[in-house]
């Protein structure tokens, strides 16, 4: 499945479902289906206590590896959510951050791991992962695409959760790859200008979003708009 057509899709599950959170127990689809070589994948929410729950996957094998991530409070997608960095996982059974957890992902055969947060507005929603059997399965491209699509579902899954929102959310998936482009120019101005890697950038830009109280797209646009400017 292309980018584009990932989109379209989200926007044909929204208008087709009798409600928003009907649509997004089909975004783990779409990210499997977008994602060459993932077997497996999932949306991670913060429920209204703001505990981390898993609203959609697309086998049980996913379910129960997020389920252990939330028990033992360790896990990519757990990561990705509190750093509000993506997160990629090469080998389970050499990498070191999550050690209780990539044991049992050993153990179920899960070799990679693909995880990004949902921001909207500015605000960390949850997460979305995909997962392989293989080892070194995704690259950088792999997660530009996992990061645009994002971009989507967290204007899908925030929009949710808002009264009137649904009826314009048509539009904003539509602009929601357009706006992702220019997040991603906009990181990558401040990757070169503060010589930091792509994460320490989306930190920052998401940080400085908080500070100034305004969405991340107007700021990533007010980067990418002004390059020359060196006040952030």
């Amino acid at each position: 499945m292309e980018l584009t057509t990932a989109i379209a899709h989200v926007q044909r599950m929204l208008l087709d479902a009798p409600a928003a959170t009907a649509a997004v127990a089909q975004l783990a689809e779409v990210a499997r289906d977008l994602i060459p070589m993932a077997t497996g994948a999932g949306v991670t929410l913060v429920d209204e206590h703001g505990r981390p729950r898993t609203t959609a996957a697309t086998d049980p094998a996913v379910e129960a590896l997020d389920r252990l991530q939330y028990e033992l409070g360790q896990g990519p997608c757990l990561t990705a959510w509190d750093t509000v960095s993506m997160q990629r996982v090469d080998d389970t059974a050499e990498d070191t951050r999550w050690p209780d957890w990539a044991k049992a992902a050993v153990a179920t055969g899960l070799g990679s791991v693909l995880s990004t947060p949902l921001v909207f507005r500015g605000q960390e929603v949850g997460a979305i992962k995909v997962y392989a059997s293989g080892l070194h399965a995704f690259t950088e491209h792999e997660e530009h695409l996992l990061d645009l699509l994002a971009g989507a579902a967290a204007t899908l899954l925030g929009a949710a959760q808002e009264p009137g929102e649904i009826h314009r959310l048509s539009t904003s998936l539509t602009s929601a790859l357009a706006d992702g482009q220019v997040i991603l120019i906009a990181v990558g101005i401040l990757m070169e200008r503060h010589q930091i890697d792509r994460e320490a950038a989306r930190r920052l830009l998401l940080a400085e979003t908080r500070r100034r109280k305004m969405p991340v797209i107007v700021l990533a646009a007010c980067v990418a708009g002004h390059a020359d400017d060196p006040r952030l």
